[in-house]
């Protein structure tokens, strides 16, 4: 993913600049095959020649040249999942997370992953009719789940989540789980790089515009790059700049249509009272 998002940015800047491959040759004295081989991510750009080519491209914004050089240093760099054995629809999640700089979910079933608390990851796990987890791929995965939330706790990357309101209000297996879930949104909430957006139950039109993704955005600026979104057994990810522009739209459709930030700690919190004591305990 790295490489590919170093390869992408390098391509746009030496389109924009009206320059063929065989100009960037020249300039890094390498080949064409060299050149397109990097713009397509398949193979990692030294920080060297990733400098002459912003030269030649004529970027010179500081910014910029620092951070895609330091994402050529960073695309080999051993990712802390690679010590867990992960599913690989969740190793594709884990690392498009691993570098975000703008992480926005749209939930209209579950809890957001970053939100998850591990009791209620507990239960999704145990309660899940496609897979059976031993005790100990339960526990990898609350690790693996504490080490995700490292994007939005200790690296702060922004989080923007839109939840639709039967993700939150319907009966869980545990009313104390339910509780607790919920406080913790609310607390998550406080968090200054941390928005979250309530959809009400009414707004089905809205709700009905696109099942569950999420959309990542890299470096300084909040421009999307790609879209994710998780089946059984597999992630889908888009990069199509059609394709992710459309994604967004769609979200700040949902932002438009959900309750504001304030309001929707305001349910939650009401939400969390309304939990019967007769919601089935585990």
């Amino acid at each position: 993913m790295r490489s590919r998002r170093l390869g992408k940015a390098l391509r746009q800047y030496r389109e924009a600049a009206k320059l063929d491959q065989q100009h960037a040759a020249d300039h890094i004295a390498g080949s064409k095959t060299k050149v397109s081989r990097i713009e397509a991510g398949l193979t990692t750009a030294k920080p060297g020649d990733v400098r002459l080519m912003l030269e030649l491209y004529e970027v010179t914004e500081p910014t910029v040249v620092k951070h895609l050089e330091q994402l050529a240093r960073d695309s080999n760099k051993r990712g802390w999942w690679m010590d867990h054995q992960l599913p690989d629809q969740l190793a594709d999640l884990v690392t498009l997370e691993g570098d975000a700089s703008y992480i926005r979910n749209w939930q209209p079933l579950f809890i957001p992953g970053l939100l998850q608390t591990p009791d209620y990851l507990r239960t999704l796990t145990r309660h899940s009719s496609l897979n059976v987890y031993t005790p100990e791929a339960e526990e990898s995965f609350l690790k693996i789940k504490e080490e995700r939330r490292r994007a939005i706790n200790e690296k702060g990357a922004h989080f923007a989540a839109v939840i639709w309101e039967p993700a939150l209000t319907a009966p869980m297996p545990s009313s104390e789980i339910h509780r607790e879930q919920l406080n913790h949104i609310v607390d998550v909430a406080q968090k200054p790089n941390v928005t979250v957006q309530v959809l009400p139950l009414s707004e089905w039109k809205a709700a009905h515009m696109a099942s569950h993704f999420v959309v990542y955005s890299y470096g300084p600026e909040p421009a999307p790059e790609a879209v994710a979104f998780d089946t059984p057994t597999s992630t889908v990810i888009l990069e199509n700049p059609d394709d992710v522009a459309k994604h967004v739209r769609i979200f700040e459709a949902l932002r438009s249509s959900a309750l504001t930030p304030d309001q929707s700690v305001d349910f939650i919190r009401t939400a969390m009272k309304g939990i019967p004591e007769s919601e089935k305990e585990e």
